[in-house]
């Protein structure tokens, strides 16, 4: 289905983006910062498991990026960063967002 200019702007929301955790996470690694794993757990409140499938949930659409290494020799440590591409796709996301505000005001007149 193709858009035209007056199609509802909830159909350029990112459905990649539908989880609050995944939202909160995509957020939380904006301005291309790299994040351990235990500090965006602590950032969104999140439990291992939820954050563990929001990032391979974003990872497999490549809006992020997974490293693991060890931090102390013994300890393997993960940190995750955003690609360009999903950094990309996350300000289209908040664009829509925005976009259906708009929308919805423009309607009220």
């Amino acid at each position: 289905m193709t858009e035209s200019p007056r199609d509802h702007p909830r159909l350029r929301l990112d459905d990649s983006f539908a989880s609050p955790i995944r939202f909160s996470l995509m957020a939380a690694l904006s301005d291309d910062l790299e994040l351990d794993f235990g500090t965006l757990a602590s950032i969104l409140q999140a439990g291992d498991s939820a954050l563990s499938k929001g990032i391979a949930a974003l990872e497999s659409v490549g809006y992020v990026r997974v490293r693991k290494a060890f931090n102390d020799g013994i300890r393997r440590r993960t940190w995750v960063s955003s690609t360009t591409v999903g950094r990309d796709a996350f300000r289209a996301h908040l664009a829509a967002l925005q976009a259906i505000v708009d929308f919805g005001a423009g309607q009220s007149d």
